[in-house]
């Protein structure tokens, strides 16, 4: 049994959850890989994202296929991200440059583009709790 000083986050986050049984581990699997498809995706859509979708396919792959999670995290491309986001939920500063930058225009294409001013409001409330959101996780 390791001391709780020694345990690395792989054996806390084993820890966290039991095995789901079989059906439940069909429909975690089930559900990353329509996330993978999605990110796959959002990697030459534009307007589609990419990272959100990752995440959910971490999420899933991690209690249904721990072997694909890890694969995932060892991504070079995209596994530092999702780490840093696993860890310590942290969203790289350029990462939320482009999110403000990206919510700021799409508002401002719907205030010149719908004439419902409750409804540019409603969704300009939800987009600033988002953004705040986004800005309050740690960037490094």
């Amino acid at each position: 049994m390791k001391d709780i000083d020694t345990l690395t986050p792989d054996d806390d986050r084993a820890a966290k959850r039991s095995k789901p049984g079989r059906l439940a581990q069909t429909a975690y699997r089930a559900v990353g890989c329509i996330a993978m498809a999605l990110a796959a995706a959002g990697v030459v859509l534009p307007g589609l994202p990419t990272t959100p979708f990752l995440l959910v396919a971490l999420w899933a792959f991690s209690r249904g296929a721990p072997e694909w999670a890890e694969r995932l995290r060892k991504h070079p491309r995209y596994g530092p991200f999702l780490r840093n986001w696993e860890d310590r939920q942290a969203i790289p500063r350029p990462a939320k440059v482009a999110a403000v930058v990206g919510v700021t225009a799409s508002w401002t294409l719907l205030a010149f583009t719908v004439h419902n001013p409750v409804l540019v409001a409603v969704v300009g409330v939800i987009m600033i709790c988002v953004l705040a959101y986004v800005i309050s996780r740690p960037s490094r």
